[in-house]
């Protein structure tokens, strides 16, 4: 089959042939149908991800994928079959350690906490990832789930790593949870720093679950435009503007429910935590990068009762939930697809982000001469 490898961190990324593969015990082989160049996929290229150091060169990026079964482990995989069109969480917890044991078992130690999984496995980080023809993929009965049929692949591989980490994020660490009583929202006002695409998930997440005021922050004008586009009620140019005075006048001075750092750098992480009104909370989604630690005012936190929360992926069991999200239409990845491109044009995609990373999505939906359908 066809895949970009890699053989050094950093070094050149290119097309080669290398043996297809076999399904491993629990698992399936999917022909991969869409498969998106995210940021992540360049921070292991460049040496800066542990998994992919401890598996080893070479190796093959990519972890946002979506695509049809081609191979069963049919000893041990009862749900799915060869022709099913499939998505896939970046996050394949085991279900055996006791962050995946049920809550309710709580005596044996179960946390049912699966997005920090002991033992976790992630195409393109800890195993082979998706900038190829064919991806293998273990555990499948606990992680996959069957795409509907008016959701396409493109559709589908977008969820897989930033509309889902957005979605636990925002909803579920975040706090953003309709009440269905009153179809209002527990949290009304979020501000989000960084409108990468994590970023712009997090604001068409909270636009999809009735946040009323969505303060987007960043130091890109045509970023900014992008957010406004798909949700944001207000934009902040923190480059040209000071965020938090913003913030707090866009919000009569008390700062805003939920503050969400999507970026990873210092300069947003501090800006998150200060934009927090009293008794809110902050939530560090984003991974940290450029080397530098926030300084956390632990006074100001303890003094204002605000809550930092952690967010890491998302649970393999909420991947159904977001698909009928778009099914429905209440949510379109799609506005955050700037194009669609070859195994080729991916891998240069890649590598550009040495310069900066692209507004939208870039996907790959041509692996071979003849381009896949994504439908």
């Amino acid at each position: 089959m066809r895949a970009a490898v890699y053989q050094s961190f950093s070094g050149p990324i290119t097309i080669k042939n290398v043996p297809q593969p076999t399904p491993p015990p629990t698992g399936v082989v999917i022909q991969v149908m869409a498969t998106g160049v995210c940021r992540s996929d360049w921070h292991g290229w460049k040496g800066h991800d542990s998994d992919i150091k401890k598996h080893g060169l070479p190796f093959i990026p990519g972890h946002e994928v979506s695509g049809i079964i081609v191979s069963v482990d049919t000893t041990m995989v009862t749900k799915f079959k060869v022709g099913d069109r499939v998505a896939v969480p970046f996050i394949l917890s085991c279900g055996q350690c006791c962050m995946c044991a049920d809550a309710s078992s709580r005596h044996n130690n179960g946390y049912d906490r699966p997005t920090i999984c002991e033992n976790q496995e992630q195409p393109g980080f800890t195993m082979m990832g998706s900038f190829a023809e064919y991806v293998a993929l273990p555990r499948a009965d606990r992680n996959l789930s069957i795409i509907p049929q008016n959701v396409s692949f493109v559709e589908a591989a977008a969820l897989g790593c930033r509309f889902t980490t957005a979605y636990r994020a925002v909803v579920q660490q975040g706090g953003l949870v309709s009440n269905s009583n009153s179809n209002s929202s527990s949290v009304m006002s979020v501000a989000i720093f960084g409108c990468g695409g994590l970023g712009l998930s997090c604001v068409m997440i909270a636009a999809a679950y009735g946040a009323k005021e969505i303060i987007a922050i960043d130091v890109s004008d045509q970023a900014l435009d992008k957010a406004k586009e798909v949700g944001a009620t207000n934009t902040i140019n923190a480059r040209t503007e000071d965020a938090q005075q913003r913030v707090m006048e866009m919000t009569n001075g008390m700062g805003v429910d939920l503050s969400i750092d999507a970026a990873g750098f210092k300069a947003t992480c501090e800006g998150a935590i200060h934009c927090a009104r009293r008794g809110g909370r902050m939530v560090q989604v984003g991974l940290p990068i450029g080397g530098q630690n926030p300084t956390v005012p632990m006074g100001m936190v303890a003094g204002k009762e605000l809550e930092i929360v952690g967010s890491h992926g998302c649970a393999a069991a909420d991947m159904p939930g977001l698909l009928e999200l778009v099914q429905s239409g209440r949510l379109d990845p799609k506005k955050l697809v700037e194009r669609e491109v070859s195994l080729e044009e991916g891998v240069k995609a890649l590598m550009d982000m040495d310069h900066g990373s692209p507004i939208g999505m870039v996907m790959i939906t041509q692996f071979a001469d003849v381009p896949h359908s994504r439908y």
